[in-house]
């Protein structure tokens, strides 16, 4: 089943629907004509979310060896202009 488009007010009135479709094919739903939101089947969020690199580490989930090994990373020094852009 390819995607569908729908309008959040067509899909607000058919929500059911195009819960069940979700699971077939992504269906996008725009608002004004343009994109708002993709519902996406739970198991496909899943399996993409294993991909998500923007997620953050916490010091208490990495091991000993780990923060020893951060303690020891050095950025080369032709990227130190990029610190002033955190100031």
């Amino acid at each position: 089943m390819p995607a569908k488009t729908v309008t959040s007010t067509e899909f607000r009135a058919r929500a059911s629907r195009y819960l069940d479709d979700a699971a077939k094919a992504p269906i996008y739903i725009t608002r004004h004509n343009r994109p708002l939101r993709v519902l996406i089947d739970y198991e496909e969020y899943k399996r993409l979310k294993k991909y998500d690199t923007r997620g953050y580490v916490s010091p208490a989930d990495l091991t000993e060896a780990e923060r020893r090994a951060l303690d020891n990373v050095r950025v080369d020094p032709r990227y130190d202009h990029l610190d002033r852009l955190l100031d």
